[in-house]
């Protein structure tokens, strides 16, 4: 039984009144539903907060679900609304800080200069290239800081982000090339890449 099908059964137990189903799928998904949340509130209490809040409507919601996407997939979309929702409410259109440290990082294409930490100077470079990772990723406009984190970090699928988004597919891959791009203009120079690698 793959990870789909078993959500869909606790869904099912907790459509038939099962609520410690619901406390499964909430230490399941607590620990990635928050990493989400903070890409875009950035404040670790008012994240745990709004992550609560989005379990909270996820719940009340349940009974609604058909299961035509995947149940994280569906908790994801929840969990950007909710956090759109506190941003609007407290007057905060974009971010100033980042969650993501330098061990996060590593989850990039060609993170090999980050994973050689035997020496002082490859530490270093670790540190600057987490560093400029962050800052280039708290320059992106929200919808691109949004899709990037949830493939480059979370791991999800194009599909899983175009549901999670409510975007087309196609408008998932611009977003993620653009911050791709984006991110690789600002690391060029402390890489020292050619001109036509991107990573």
């Amino acid at each position: 039984m793959g990870e789909r099908e078993a959500d869909q059964v606790l869904v099912k137990r907790i459509q038939a009144g099962d609520q410690q189903a619901f406390g499964l799928l909430v230490t399941k998904y607590q620990r990635k539903l928050m990493r989400l949340v903070m890409r875009l509130v950035r404040d670790p209490a008012e994240a745990e907060d709004v992550t609560q809040e989005a379990f909270i409507k996820a719940y009340r919601a349940l009974p609604n679900f058909r299961g035509e996407s995947a149940f994280y997939t569906w908790l994801y979309r929840i969990g950007i609304n909710a956090a759109k929702n506190w941003l609007m409410s407290n007057g905060r259109r974009a971010p100033t800080s980042t969650a993501i440290d330098s061990e996060e990082a590593e989850g990039y294409d060609g993170s090999e200069l980050l994973q050689d930490t035997d020496t002082p100077e490859r530490l270093m470079m670790s540190r600057q290239i987490g560093e400029q990772v962050n800052a280039a990723m708290d320059r992106l406009p929200e919808d691109l800081r949004t899709a990037i984190s949830m493939r480059e970090i979370d791991g999800l699928s194009y599909e899983e982000i175009a549901e999670a988004m409510n975007c087309p597919i196609g408008t998932v891959r611009s977003r993620i090339f653009r911050a791709r791009e984006a991110i690789a203009q600002e690391l060029k120079p402390l890489l020292d890449t050619a001109p036509d690698r991107r990573w």
